[in-house]
Protein backbone atom coordinates (compact mmCIF):
# COMPACT_ATOMS: atom_id res chain seq x y z
CA UNK A 1 0.00 0.00 0.00
CA UNK A 2 1.31 3.01 -1.27
CA UNK A 3 0.36 6.57 0.67
CA UNK A 4 1.43 10.06 -0.04
CA UNK A 5 0.42 13.97 0.57
CA UNK A 6 -0.24 16.32 -2.42
CA UNK A 7 0.54 19.76 -2.03
CA UNK A 8 0.77 22.89 -3.36
CA UNK A 9 1.82 26.59 -3.25
CA UNK A 10 -0.94 28.75 -2.60
CA UNK A 11 -2.52 32.29 -1.97
CA UNK A 12 0.06 33.95 -4.10
CA UNK A 13 -1.96 36.99 -5.31
CA UNK A 14 -1.30 39.65 -4.34
CA UNK A 15 -4.66 42.68 -3.98
CA UNK A 16 -6.67 42.51 -6.90
CA UNK A 17 -3.46 40.65 -8.85
CA UNK A 18 -4.69 37.37 -8.76
CA UNK A 19 -2.40 33.84 -9.59
CA UNK A 20 -4.06 30.23 -10.28
CA UNK A 21 -6.90 28.95 -8.86
CA UNK A 22 -6.68 28.23 -5.44
CA UNK A 23 -10.03 27.24 -4.65
CA UNK A 24 -10.35 24.59 -7.41
CA UNK A 25 -6.51 23.46 -6.10
CA UNK A 26 -8.19 22.94 -2.57
CA UNK A 27 -10.67 19.99 -3.74
CA UNK A 28 -7.15 18.10 -4.75
CA UNK A 29 -4.45 18.62 -2.51
CA UNK A 30 -4.39 17.44 1.18
CA UNK A 31 -1.34 20.18 2.17
CA UNK A 32 -1.42 23.62 1.11
CA UNK A 33 1.96 26.04 1.36
CA UNK A 34 0.66 29.21 1.99
CA UNK A 35 2.68 32.32 1.05
CA UNK A 36 2.94 34.43 4.30
CA UNK A 37 3.37 37.72 2.81
CA UNK A 38 7.38 38.14 1.98
CA UNK A 39 7.13 37.16 -1.83
CA UNK A 40 3.91 37.34 -2.18
CA UNK A 41 0.45 37.14 -0.50
CA UNK A 42 -1.50 40.25 1.23
CA UNK A 43 -3.22 39.95 4.71
CA UNK A 44 -6.66 39.56 2.85
CA UNK A 45 -5.26 37.00 0.39
CA UNK A 46 -3.80 35.03 2.83
CA UNK A 47 -6.86 34.75 5.30
CA UNK A 48 -9.43 33.79 2.97
CA UNK A 49 -7.06 31.20 2.10
CA UNK A 50 -6.41 29.50 5.04
CA UNK A 51 -10.22 29.99 5.94
CA UNK A 52 -10.91 28.17 2.47
CA UNK A 53 -8.29 25.65 3.67
CA UNK A 54 -9.49 24.81 6.78
CA UNK A 55 -13.50 24.39 4.73
CA UNK A 56 -11.67 22.05 2.29
CA UNK A 57 -9.92 20.01 5.68
CA UNK A 58 -6.22 21.01 3.73
CA UNK A 59 -3.60 21.11 6.14
CA UNK A 60 -1.95 24.98 6.29
CA UNK A 61 1.57 25.14 5.96
CA UNK A 62 3.76 28.31 6.12
CA UNK A 63 5.62 28.96 2.89
CA UNK A 64 8.63 31.15 4.11
CA UNK A 65 10.80 32.81 1.92
CA UNK A 66 13.05 35.83 1.10
CA UNK A 67 11.62 39.82 1.47
CA UNK A 68 11.23 39.47 -2.10
CA UNK A 69 8.15 40.91 -3.57
CA UNK A 70 9.61 42.26 -6.74
CA UNK A 71 11.24 38.71 -7.41
CA UNK A 72 8.35 36.80 -5.95
CA UNK A 73 11.08 35.08 -4.06
CA UNK A 74 13.25 33.58 -7.08
CA UNK A 75 15.96 35.70 -6.55
CA UNK A 76 18.57 34.38 -4.14
CA UNK A 77 19.83 36.91 -1.33
CA UNK A 78 22.63 37.29 0.63
CA UNK A 79 20.87 37.82 4.24
CA UNK A 80 22.53 37.48 7.72
CA UNK A 81 21.71 34.34 9.49
CA UNK A 82 20.36 36.57 12.17
CA UNK A 83 18.27 38.68 9.44
CA UNK A 84 17.17 35.05 8.31
CA UNK A 85 16.16 33.61 11.68
CA UNK A 86 13.92 36.68 12.43
CA UNK A 87 12.46 36.98 8.68
CA UNK A 88 11.47 33.04 9.13
CA UNK A 89 9.63 33.59 12.64
CA UNK A 90 8.07 36.78 11.54
CA UNK A 91 6.47 34.86 8.44
CA UNK A 92 5.40 31.82 10.77
CA UNK A 93 3.61 34.06 13.50
CA UNK A 94 2.24 36.20 10.78
CA UNK A 95 0.72 33.30 8.86
CA UNK A 96 -0.16 31.18 12.15
CA UNK A 97 -2.25 34.39 13.32
CA UNK A 98 -4.10 34.20 9.97
CA UNK A 99 -5.08 30.48 10.39
CA UNK A 100 -6.12 30.91 14.03
CA UNK A 101 -8.84 33.25 13.27
CA UNK A 102 -10.32 31.08 10.96
CA UNK A 103 -10.06 27.93 13.43
CA UNK A 104 -7.21 26.57 11.73
CA UNK A 105 -3.22 26.65 12.22
CA UNK A 106 0.12 26.08 10.51
CA UNK A 107 1.26 22.53 10.29
CA UNK A 108 4.17 22.30 8.98
CA UNK A 109 7.20 24.67 7.49
CA UNK A 110 8.23 24.78 3.96
CA UNK A 111 10.63 27.49 2.42
CA UNK A 112 9.55 28.64 -1.07
CA UNK A 113 11.75 29.12 -4.41
CA UNK A 114 15.51 30.44 -4.10
CA UNK A 115 15.45 29.90 -0.57
CA UNK A 116 14.63 26.75 -1.05
CA UNK A 117 16.64 26.08 -3.73
CA UNK A 118 19.76 27.66 -1.23
CA UNK A 119 19.42 25.26 1.56
CA UNK A 120 19.77 22.41 -0.19
CA UNK A 121 23.77 23.64 -0.24
CA UNK A 122 24.06 26.67 1.54
CA UNK A 123 24.47 25.70 5.58
CA UNK A 124 24.63 28.68 7.29
CA UNK A 125 21.23 29.52 5.67
CA UNK A 126 19.81 25.80 5.83
CA UNK A 127 21.05 26.46 10.22
CA UNK A 128 18.82 29.85 10.19
CA UNK A 129 15.61 28.05 8.69
CA UNK A 130 15.80 25.61 11.08
CA UNK A 131 16.70 27.99 14.39
CA UNK A 132 13.56 29.50 13.30
CA UNK A 133 11.21 26.79 13.71
CA UNK A 134 12.78 25.28 16.25
CA UNK A 135 12.78 28.49 18.28
CA UNK A 136 8.51 29.40 16.89
CA UNK A 137 7.53 25.46 17.10
CA UNK A 138 9.94 22.63 17.50
CA UNK A 139 7.10 20.52 17.10
CA UNK A 140 6.26 21.64 13.18
CA UNK A 141 7.77 19.29 10.60
CA UNK A 142 9.54 21.15 7.91
CA UNK A 143 9.17 20.25 4.32
CA UNK A 144 12.55 19.64 1.65
CA UNK A 145 14.47 18.09 -0.64
CA UNK A 146 15.68 14.70 0.24
CA UNK A 147 19.61 14.97 0.75
CA UNK A 148 19.45 18.67 1.26
CA UNK A 149 21.14 20.48 4.28
CA UNK A 150 18.12 22.10 5.24
CA UNK A 151 16.52 18.23 6.17
CA UNK A 152 19.93 16.85 7.52
CA UNK A 153 20.37 19.87 10.28
CA UNK A 154 16.47 19.78 10.91
CA UNK A 155 16.40 16.31 11.06
CA UNK A 156 19.78 16.81 14.00
CA UNK A 157 17.88 19.83 15.57
CA UNK A 158 15.17 17.14 16.48
CA UNK A 159 12.33 18.44 13.72
CA UNK A 160 10.56 15.71 11.62
CA UNK A 161 11.43 15.86 8.55
CA UNK A 162 9.05 15.16 5.79
CA UNK A 163 11.05 14.89 2.05
CA UNK A 164 9.21 15.84 -1.30
CA UNK A 165 8.98 15.54 -4.70
CA UNK A 166 8.21 17.91 -7.55
CA UNK A 167 5.58 17.02 -9.96
CA UNK A 168 5.61 19.76 -12.51
CA UNK A 169 9.34 20.54 -12.53
CA UNK A 170 12.52 18.99 -14.06
CA UNK A 171 15.05 17.14 -11.97
CA UNK A 172 18.75 17.42 -13.15
CA UNK A 173 21.22 13.99 -13.00
CA UNK A 174 22.67 15.17 -9.48
CA UNK A 175 18.77 15.06 -8.03
CA UNK A 176 18.18 18.63 -7.72
CA UNK A 177 16.22 20.94 -9.86
CA UNK A 178 16.33 22.20 -13.20
CA UNK A 179 17.28 26.07 -12.99
CA UNK A 180 13.85 28.10 -14.12
CA UNK A 181 16.41 29.60 -16.30
CA UNK A 182 16.88 26.99 -18.16
CA UNK A 183 15.17 24.83 -20.74
CA UNK A 184 13.29 21.60 -18.98
CA UNK A 185 12.69 23.57 -15.58
CA UNK A 186 8.98 23.54 -15.88
CA UNK A 187 6.79 20.73 -17.44
CA UNK A 188 3.39 21.11 -18.70
CA UNK A 189 2.52 18.03 -20.39
CA UNK A 190 -0.84 17.14 -17.95
CA UNK A 191 -0.66 13.01 -19.20
CA UNK A 192 3.06 12.95 -19.05
CA UNK A 193 3.42 15.03 -15.63
CA UNK A 194 0.76 12.12 -14.12
CA UNK A 195 2.59 9.22 -15.18
CA UNK A 196 5.97 10.40 -14.12
CA UNK A 197 4.43 11.13 -10.23
CA UNK A 198 3.26 7.70 -10.89
CA UNK A 199 6.46 6.26 -11.24
CA UNK A 200 7.55 8.58 -8.14
CA UNK A 201 5.41 7.32 -5.91
CA UNK A 202 5.38 3.22 -6.99
CA UNK A 203 8.96 2.98 -7.96
CA UNK A 204 10.93 5.48 -6.20
CA UNK A 205 12.36 7.47 -9.68
CA UNK A 206 12.12 10.24 -12.08
CA UNK A 207 14.34 10.19 -15.31
CA UNK A 208 16.16 13.66 -15.20
CA UNK A 209 16.31 16.25 -17.73
CA UNK A 210 19.65 13.96 -18.90
CA UNK A 211 17.66 11.21 -19.29
CA UNK A 212 19.36 9.70 -16.23
CA UNK A 213 17.09 7.87 -13.90
CA UNK A 214 18.04 9.17 -10.43
CA UNK A 215 16.37 8.05 -6.96
CA UNK A 216 13.59 10.35 -5.36
CA UNK A 217 12.19 9.68 -1.79
CA UNK A 218 8.53 11.31 -1.55
CA UNK A 219 6.69 12.00 1.23
CA UNK A 220 4.88 14.77 -0.49
CA UNK A 221 4.52 15.27 -4.22
CA UNK A 222 4.48 19.39 -5.16
CA UNK A 223 1.66 20.84 -7.61
CA UNK A 224 2.51 23.95 -8.33
CA UNK A 225 -0.69 26.30 -8.25
CA UNK A 226 0.74 28.83 -11.19
CA UNK A 227 1.80 26.09 -13.66
CA UNK A 228 0.18 26.60 -17.22
CA UNK A 229 -3.37 23.94 -16.78
CA UNK A 230 -1.96 23.80 -12.73
CA UNK A 231 -5.79 22.19 -11.81
CA UNK A 232 -6.01 19.94 -15.03
CA UNK A 233 -2.71 18.72 -13.74
CA UNK A 234 -3.87 18.07 -10.34
CA UNK A 235 -6.71 16.53 -10.72
CA UNK A 236 -4.39 13.83 -13.34
CA UNK A 237 -2.10 13.32 -10.96
CA UNK A 238 -4.63 12.39 -7.79
CA UNK A 239 -6.49 10.35 -10.75
CA UNK A 240 -3.86 8.53 -11.62
CA UNK A 241 -2.72 7.68 -8.07
CA UNK A 242 -6.20 6.67 -6.80
CA UNK A 243 -6.31 4.22 -9.83
CA UNK A 244 -3.10 2.74 -9.18
CA UNK A 245 -3.87 2.21 -4.92
CA UNK A 246 -2.32 5.12 -3.78
CA UNK A 247 -3.57 6.31 -1.08
CA UNK A 248 -3.66 10.65 -0.53
CA UNK A 249 -3.25 11.31 2.83
CA UNK A 250 -1.97 14.73 4.61
CA UNK A 251 1.89 13.83 6.29
CA UNK A 252 0.24 15.76 9.42
CA UNK A 253 -2.98 14.46 11.10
Amino acid sequence: MWMVDLNSDLGEGFGTWTLGDDAAMLRVVTSANIACGFHAGDPATLLRTCADAVRSDVRIGAQVGYRDLVGFGRRFLDITAEDLRADVIYQIGALDGLARSVGGRVRYVKPHGALYNTIVHHRVQAQAVVDAVAAYDPGLPVLGLPGSAFLEIAARAGLRTVTEAFADRGYTAAGTLVSRRDPGAVLSDVEAVARRVLRMVTEGVVDSVDGVTVPVNADSVCLHGDTPAAVDMALAVRAVLSRNGVTLTPFVS
